[in-house]
């Protein structure tokens, strides 16, 4: 570490709910415990587990888990001695019955993600889980759509709901150093609470947007292991620690227990490399949501269209996170084909 300290930031790592996305939701309970332990000894004091779109997402239209909700937190919570475990509520996918449910396994934190310009959607949730003892952290997806102004202006409809971080999140993958920065700023002038960071590595920049985060004054920054995460991934846990402590910043954390987790338990589970393929790269460049991944590349596949086409007109539409019916409604009308797949339209 360098011998200046800059200051403390807290990492919170999403292996077990962001990397889901990337292994079609199959961790098995004994996976994740296994993972989680290691996070634990590593000094991670928050981990995201269970579906990788949140809690009651296991369903035809997101994928089938290899276990329940339930499950996953269950085993996350008794494999670990200091880490706090947190699952993600999505309203409109989540239930409040369900973040109970989630709380009774022992999940301690909820993260309440709503759109960039949806702040109001995520009152329910967060005034009802504070009323229970939760911690709440908030999650303005797809921040790069909002200049950091109006960014802000949502950041604070969240804290007066009383949620205790509020993130700017790069669910797309499509900001760059300066860019994270601006939003991070502004969002620091106009809370009074913590500011977190959430990075996708679709332009490769995932760990720089990070610094530059932190360098504004975000103080919760997550990551994954091995970058396990939707699309191109997220900013990989361990070059994380590595490279913020570098640039003298304290992480509360030990950097070689989280890389042999990274190396010994993880990479044996994963279906191939975290890369940024061509798909990835123009979910960054097109700014569109990075759970569109794989459906785009199996609707490309079905029309006879290249995915970049695809993804640059979802892009062009401003297409984001809930409209993944767009896909095929595009693809389709790309193809000049019917809905169900049949002649071309006249």
């Amino acid at each position: 570490m360098s011998e200046t300290v800059k200051g403390r930031v807290t990492i919170v790592d999403t292996t077990l709910r962001d990397g889901m996305s990337s292994v079609s939701h199959q961790f098995t309970a004994q996976n994740v415990a296994d993972i989680a332990r290691g996070l634990d000894q590593g000094g991670v004091r928050t981990i995201e587990v269970a579906h990788g779109i949140g809690l009651g997402a296991s369903s035809i239209q997101y994928g089938f888990a290899a276990a329940s909700d339930g499950d996953y937190v269950r085993a996350a919570v008794d494999s670990v001695e200091n880490a706090d475990i947190a699952v993600l509520y999505v309203p409109g996918i989540a239930t409040l019955p369900e973040l109970q449910a989630a709380a009774d396994a022992g999940a301690a934190t909820v993260r309440v993600a709503v759109h960039c310009t949806e702040a109001d959607c995520a009152r329910q949730p967060v005034e009802w889980a504070k009323e229970r003892g939760l911690n709440v952290m908030t999650f303005l997806m797809m921040s790069h759509k909002l200049a950091p102004a109006p960014l802000a202006e949502q950041a604070a409809e969240l804290a007066t709901y009383g949620a205790d971080v509020v993130y700017v999140v790069d669910s797309a993958g499509a900001m760059v150093p300066d860019g994270a920065g601006a939003r991070v700023a502004a969002l620091r002038a106009a809370l009074d609470v913590p500011v977190g960071f959430h990075s996708h590595n679709n332009l490769g920049v995932a760990i720089g947007n990070a610094l530059a985060a932190a360098e504004q004054g975000a103080t919760y920054i997550d990551g994954s292991l091995r970058g396990l995460g939707a699309s191109a991934g997220n900013a990989q846990t361990e070059v994380l620690v590595a490279a913020f402590e570098r640039a003298g910043w304290d992480t509360g954390t030990d950097l070689w227990p989280l890389a042999d987790t990274a190396e010994r338990v993880l990479a044996p589970l994963m279906k191939e490399p975290q890369i940024i393929d061509e798909t990835a790269l123009v979910l960054g460049y097109a700014g569109v949501y990075s759970t569109f991944f794989h459906p785009t590349k199996r609707a490309a596949a079905r029309f006879g269209l290249a995915g970049r086409d695809i993804l640059l007109e979802l892009g062009r539409r401003g297409i984001i996170g809930g409209q993944e019916d767009m896909i095929i409604d595009v693809a389709a009308e790309m193809a000049g084909v019917s809905f169900s797949g049949g002649a071309p339209r006249p």
